[in-house]
């Protein structure tokens, strides 16, 4: 008999319908970012690497500088218009302090996205979103960052220049991301490097912590130009190199002539977040390989709570 998914694996499975719910949810949101302001987005772990993508996507659709920074590494001294803070649990340590300190700052607004209505953000932040239907019994993180990522996404599309129906495309391609094989020969690797640019490399970051909470796995993320710049001494056979984007000219030449294998977008036109969908089955399938639990990683728990 087969056994059962983990977890971990039924919880991503459902990413498709999240997002569409999160874009609907954001048509009407109160917090979220206008065209011109100063933002910045924070978090930690997964939620740091939304962030990142999240602050990508925004300069690149022309709506106003965006930075992004892990919560512990903020630059309170630095003016913004608004703060966006992606915490799943709503009880991070270092977010709840961060926005303690904005709280007392005149002229920032803050908002935070979380799953956990219960939580301390309602008296910390000036407007929370909840994302309670993404939460997650898992440790590690799938649907509550894509999804929270895609709320923060759809946001942008109603100012435009996004297309209105980009998530909406994101969803139907990940439907497919999460049924099709995984590529061939990818779970039996031994090292796994991720790359990305603009706004996916975020999403390679994110990918590369996926294989390494999961599986505790060797993995790595760079900006797809980096690469060249050293990481490609490690690619060789029985290593994978998992690009989310286009890659560089010439760089699948150099990857091949590595012995390494390459996986790129094959279908043409995929979405990358669709692509994330992917590399979240990878994690789990390279965990159960080594006779690992994704649903209990080493070291690691939901939330991480600071004392003292």
């Amino acid at each position: 008999m087969k056994p059962s998914p983990s977890l971990t694996a039924r919880e991503l499975a459902t990413q498709p319908d999240c997002w569409r719910r999160a874009a609907r949810t954001a048509a009407a949101a109160p917090g979220l970012p206008a065209p011109g302001e100063r933002v910045a987005v924070t978090g930690c772990g997964t939620s740091w690497f939304m962030a990142q993508s999240y602050a990508a996507l925004r300069e690149a659709a022309g709506q106003g500088e965006t930075d992004a920074f892990a919560a512990s590494e903020f630059p309170l001294d630095r003016p913004y218009d608004r703060v966006v803070a992606i915490t799943r649990s709503g009880t991070t340590t270092e977010v709840l302090r961060l926005l303690g300190a904005l709280r007392s700052r005149a002229g920032t607004a803050t908002l935070a996205v979380t799953a956990d209505p219960k939580t301390p953000l309602p008296g910390a932040a000036d407007e929370v979103a909840v994302l309670e239907w993404a939460d997650e019994e898992s440790v590690v993180q799938t649907r509550f960052a894509t999804t929270a990522l895609a709320f923060l996404r759809a946001g942008l599309e109603t100012h435009g220049p996004l297309p209105a129906d980009t998530v909406e495309q994101a969803a139907t391609a990940a439907e497919g991301s999460v049924t099709e094989p995984l590529p061939p020969g990818v779970a039996e690797a031994g090292q796994w490097t991720f790359l990305g640019a603009g706004w996916t490399y975020g999403l390679a970051q994110e990918a590369a912590l996926k294989i390494r909470e999961a599986a505790g796995a060797w993995s790595e993320a760079y900006p797809a130009m980096e690469y060249r710049h050293g990481p490609v001494a490690v690619a060789g056979p029985g290593r994978v190199v998992w690009a989310f984007g286009p890659l560089p000219p010439g760089l699948a030449d150099e990857i091949a002539q590595t012995g390494g294998t390459l996986v790129a977008d094959d279908i043409g036109g995929r979405d990358p977040m669709a692509d994330l969908v992917r590399a979240q089955r990878l994690a789990v399938a390279v965990a159960e390989s080594r006779g690992l639990s994704p649903d209990a990683p080493r070291h690691l728990t939901r939330s991480v709570i600071l004392r003292g």
